[in-house]
C-alpha cells in the first residue's frame, strides 16, 4: 500500500534541507544539508520537481555543488518517489567512483536512505558497485562508452554528468542512446550538467542554447540593480590579489567576500527565453560560496600565463566555453622568428627532454629545451636513416641519447627523459629498446586520438613484451603544441628555434589543423593533415609527454639550478711549476718513488 500512495508533496530542496546528511569524506562541510548555504541551487532542484519540466540542463563552473544536486535527486526518489534512475558517466572506471565515493557515503549517513538499499556484498545482485536496487525502482551507473549499459532496461530518470566529455560509440550517441531508455514514460525526466569546453564544439553549451536559457541574477547590496556577476567586474590592485573586489555594473559599490556572499543569497534565476518543457541554468563561479575572490584572482593570474591554462580556468571556475584563436598556422610566421644562440645552450633551458618518431627506414628526433613556465626551445632536430629492425639505428639513437648540453652559464644539462613511438611501425623493436632502459626513463608510447584525453595516460603493460606503454592523448598535445606556437613574446609558453633549422622543419611542424564535421547534431573537431610529412609535430607532441610523464615543477628545478650556481665555488687557479719535483714516500710504508 505504501508503494501504491503518492509521494508526499514535496519538493527535491525539501526534502534535501528535511532528510540529507554530507558525509565527512565527500564534503568540506559534513553534517545537515542546507540550500542557504548556495541558494541558487534551490531553483535548479525545483525544476527538478516541476511536473512541466521533462529536461533540466546545467551549465556551470566546477565546485558549485552541481553533482550535489545529482545526489539530492537520486536521494528523492530513492525515499519519496521510487523509480528506475540511470546515471550516465562518461567512463565506467568515473561511474565505479561516484558509486563508492558519493553514491555509497549518502546511502550510509541520511537517516532516511540507510535501509532502503541492502548493504554492498560481493555476492548480492541488488547491491554493487553499478546496481543499486530499493523497493520500487533501482539505480544503475553505466559509463558513456559502454554501449551495452545504455541500451538495456527502461528508465524514468536519466542523469547525464559532465557530458562534454563523454566519447560518441560505435553505436551512435551516447546521451540518444540512454534517451531511448525512457520513451515509455510520460513522467520522464533527463537531467544535463557539465562544465563546458570549446565554444562550437561543447555539447553541454548546444544543449544550453535548446532551453530557456536562465541566468542568475545578483541584487546589489546597496542599489538593488539586479545583475550577472561577470569577471570584468572583479578589480585588484596589481600583483595583490588580495585587494579584490567586485564592483557593481550600475553603481560601482565594491563588494568584498561577505557583501558577495549576503548578495548571492538574495539572488534569483530568470529565463531570457521562452519556457517549452526544458529549463537551462548557467551558472559562473563567482557565485559560489566556497571560493573567495582572492583565491580566482590568484589562480588566473596563474592560468593566464599559457593559452591552455586560461581555457582550463575559463571552463571551470567561469563556467564559460572557451573562444580558441585561428586554427590555421603559417609555417612562414613561426620561421621568421629563428634566431642565433650560438653554440652553447641558452641559460633558460632548466629540462632538455627528447621525442622519436619511427617510420619504416629512419627515426626523427627532436631535442627540446624546456624553461619556465613552459617556455621551450628546439635544441636540436635530426633524421637517422636505417633499418628499425637491425641494431645499427639503434644505436646511433643511443648515441643521441646520451649527449650531454653545456649551458651559457656554464651549467651541464643530458637529457631526462625520451619517449618513441610504437604504433604502426616496428613496435616489438620498440619494446625490446625501451623495456631494459625504462630506469633510464625511456618510455615505450602509443597515440591515442579524441578530445578531453589527457596528455599522458596511466601506463600499461598489456603487450606481448609485458613492457610499460604510456598511452598520449596526441589530440590534446596538439591543441597545446599549436596554442604555444601561436604566442607571439618571448616568456611563458613561447616557442624559440634556432637560425640555422631549415624550412621543411616548419613545414612539418603545421602541416595538419583541426577540421570540424558533424554528428547527430554536435560538431566533432579532427586533426587532420594538410601535408604528407608530420614527423616534426610527432617529436614534438612526444617531447613534451616525455616532459608530463616526468610531472616535474619546471619553476622550482629552475631555482634549485639557480642557488646550486650561486653556491659553486669559484675555480682556484693552479700553482705551475717550471720542473718536476722528486717526492720520496717513506720506504716503511711499502711505496716507491714517484714524481709528483
Amino acid at each position: 500500500m505504501k508503494l501504491l500512495a503518492p509521494p508526499p508533496n514535496l519538493k527535491v530542496s525539501d526534502w534535501a534541507d528535511a532528510e540529507r546528511r554530507l558525509s565527512p569524506e565527500a564534503s568540506a562541510e559534513a553534517g545537515q544539508w542546507s540550500t542557504e548555504r548556495a541558494e541558487y541551487q534551490r531553483g535548479i532542484m525545483d525544476a527538478l520537481s516541476d511536473e512541466k519540466t521533462d529536461t533540466v540542463v546545467v551549465m556551470s563552473s566546477a565546485q558549485v555543488g552541481k553533482t550535489e544536486i545529482l545526489l539530492n535527486l537520486i536521494g528523492y526518489h530513492i525515499d519519496l518517489d521510487p523509480a528506475p534512475i540511470l546515471c550516465v558517466q562518461p567512463t565506467l572506471d568515473m561511474a565505479a567512483t561516484f558509486s563508492k565515493d558519493r553514491i555509497a557515503p549518502m546511502l550510509r549517513d541520511t537517516p532516511n536512505l540507510k535501509n532502503k538499499v541492502k548493504d554492498a556484498r560481493s555476492r548480492d545482485a541488488n547491491n554493487t558497485t553499478y546496481h543499486k536496487a530499493f523497493d520500487g525502482g533501482h539505480l544503475t551507473l553505466v559509463g558513456s562508452n559502454s554501449s551495452a549499459g545504455l541500451a538495456s532496461r527502461p528508465i524514468r530518470l536519466v542523469l547525464f554528468d559532465e557530458v562534454d566529455r563523454y566519447q560518441v560509440t560505435s553505436e551512435g550517441d551516447p546521451i540518444d542512446l540512454a534517451k531511448k531508455r525512457a520513451s515509455t514514460f510520460w513522467n520522464r525526466k533527463f537531467v544535463m550538467v557539465s562544465t563546458p569546453t570549446i565554444t562550437g564544439s561543447s555539447r553541454i553549451e548546444a544543449l544550453f542554447e535548446t532551453t530557456d536559457k536562465r541566468e542568475y541574477h545578483v541584487p546589489c547590496p546597496d542599489c538593488s540593480h539586479g545583475q550577472i556577476m561577470r569577471w570584468s567586474n572583479v578589480h585588484w590592485e596589481p600583483d595583490k590579489p588580495e585587494t579584490a573586489h567586485y564592483a557593481c555594473e550600475e553603481c560601482g559599490t565594491l563588494w568584498d567576500d561577505a557583501a558577495r556572499y549576503r548578495a548571492i543569497r538574495r539572488g534569483e534565476w530568470l529565463a531570457t527565453e521562452p519556457f517549452a518543457g526544458k529549463a537551462g541554468f548557467r551558472l559562473s563561479g563567482l557565485c559560489s560560496p566556497w571560493t573567495p575572490l582572492e583565491s580566482a584572482v590568484r589562480d588566473f593570474l596563474e592560468a593566464k600565463k599559457l593559452p591552455e591554462t586560461l581555457r582550463v580556468w575559463v571552463n571551470t571556475y567561469l563556467g564559460e566555453t572557451f573562444i580558441e584563436q585561428g586554427e590555421k598556422i603559417s609555417e612562414d610566421d613561426i620561421a621568421g622568428r629563428k634566431e642565433d644562440w650560438g653554440d652553447k645552450t641558452p641559460d633558460g633551458v632548466v629540462m632538455i627532454t627528447m621525442g622519436v618518431d619511427l617510420q619504416d627506414d629512419r627515426i626523427a628526433i627532436e631535442t627540446l629545451g624546456i624553461g619556465r613556465d613552459q617556455e621551450t626551445w628546439s635544441l636540436k632536430y635530426q633524421e637517422i636513416y636505417g633499418d628499425p629492425s637491425g641494431p645499427q639505428l639503434w644505436a646511433d639513437l643511443e648515441e643521441a641519447m646520451a649527449a650531454t648540453y653545456e649551458r651559457e652559464d656554464g651549467l651541464e644539462l643530458s637529457i631526462q627523459s625520451v619517449c618513441i613511438d610504437s604504433g604502426g611501425h616496428h613496435t616489438q623493436a620498440v619494446y625490446n629498446f625501451c623495456k631494459p632502459r625504462f630506469g633510464r626513463r625511456v618510455f615505450a608510447i602509443k597515440g591515442v586520438g579524441g578530445e578531453g584525453r589527457p596528455m599522458v595516460g596511466r601506463p600499461s603493460t598489456n603487450n606481448i613484451a609485458k613492457c610499460k606503454l604510456f598511452p598520449v592523448g596526441v589530440d590534446t598535445a596538439k591543441e597545446i603544441v599549436y596554442s604555444r606556437l601561436r604566442i607571439q613574446e618571448e616568456g611563458p609558453g613561447y616557442c624559440h628555434f634556432p637560425f640555422d633549422r631549415d624550412d621543411e622543419y616548419f613545414m612539418m611542424l603545421t602541416a595538419e589543423q583541426i577540421v570540424t564535421r558533424y554528428h547527430k547534431g554536435f560538431k566533432k573537431r579532427e586533426w587532420r593533415k594538410t601535408r604528407a610529412r608530420n614527423e616534426a609535430l610527432d617529436c614534438r607532441v612526444y617531447a613534451l609527454a616525455a616532459s608530463a610523464i616526468l610531472n616535474t615543477n619546471i619553476n622550482v628545478m629552475a631555482s634549485r639550478q639557480t642557488e646550486h650556481l650561486k653556491a659553486k665555488p669559484e675555480p682556484k687557479e693552479e700553482f705551475k711549476k717550471e720542473h718536476k719535483v722528486l717526492h720520496r714516500r717513506p720506504k716503511n710504508k711499502g711505496f716507491a718513488n714517484s714524481w709528483r
